[in-house]
């Protein structure tokens, strides 16, 4: 009998398909995965990976294999989300993934609330660009701003939120529009709505900064830099920055809240989609 925990690993490195990918999926480092799928090779006999320098590619053994084991990964996800769902109490871990700044700016203000109301309930708040798997319990619930089509899914409109351009008021009060610099996404964030908004509004004018990262658009656009287009949960709050107004339609994103159905029902889960859903009211 090969061991589970072999099963797992080497299940997440053939869908992932590199050690690191995997490694950060199950929440370990790539040595781990690397020891795992060779103890399970040890104990079916079978070679199940070809080990190259910078590639990790599986045999026809280990695409067999892989193919056997993905069932039992997915029945024992069903099996937590079962025993999860079994608990009566408002009480246990939580896990919610949301965008990272927004987890930061918009729900880690107000646990505080949460924390009164169920103090039963602890938190895991996973702040990341990618889309958490629900099904693999990745998280119990997530925040999206692009709405799900994945199958098993609970799904909810809850809100959404605007953007402006902004810039630090020094850089606003001495720089005629028509000289403006900007700040914006490099090209892994190019088809975003908001960047396809500041796109339009840009036009000849210089880019001088193109960055992933949303913490570092409006650092520079606090040190004068230039403007960028900002969420206005982040803008309008900050006294470093002020909005500039602009003839365009104005762009917003909706926030999903997604859960998977079989946890929809469970006491702590409802009160933190609850909290999640009074995060998105005004205040």
């Amino acid at each position: 009998m090969s061991d589970w925990e072999d099963i797992r690993h080497f299940v997440a490195l053939a869908r992932e398909g590199t050690l690191s990918a995997a490694a950060r999926t199950l929440g370990v480092d790539h040595a781990t995965v690397a020891r795992r799928v060779a103890a399970l090779e040890t104990s079916t006999g079978l070679k199940l990976v070809d080990r190259r320098a910078r590639t990790t590619t599986l045999t026809e053994d280990g695409k067999r294999i892989a193919t056997v084991a993905a069932p039992m990964e997915e029945a024992a996800f069903a099996l937590g989300r079962a025993a999860q769902a079994a608990k009566p109490g408002i009480d246990g871990e939580v896990s919610i993934s949301a965008p990272p700044n927004f987890a930061s700016s918009v729900i880690a203000p107000q646990l505080v609330r949460l924390r009164h109301l169920h103090p039963g309930i602890r938190l895991k708040l996973i702040g990341e660009k990618r889309r958490a798997s629900l099904s693999r319990r990745e998280a119990d619930v997530a925040l999206r701003l692009m709405r799900p089509a994945e199958a098993g899914l609970f799904v909810r409109r809850i809100g959404s939120f605007g953007f402006s351009l902004y810039g630090a008021p020094a850089y606003l009060e001495k720089t005629p529009p028509h000289a403006f610099a900007f700040i914006g996404y490099d090209a892994s964030m190019a088809e975003s709505p908001q960047e396809v908004w500041l796109s339009t509004i840009i036009g000849e004018r210089e880019v001088v900064l193109r960055t992933n990262d949303l913490e570092t658009q409006v650092a520079a656009a606090r040190s004068g830099l230039g403007i960028a287009a900002l969420p206005h949960y982040l803008g309008d709050g900050d006294p470093r920055l002020q909005r500039h107004v602009v003839t365009q339609k104005p762009i917003n994103r909706d926030v999903w809240l997604v859960v998977h159905r079989d946890l929809r029902q469970v006491p702590a889960v409802r009160a933190v989609m609850e909290f999640l859903v009074n995060c998105l009211k005004p205040r």
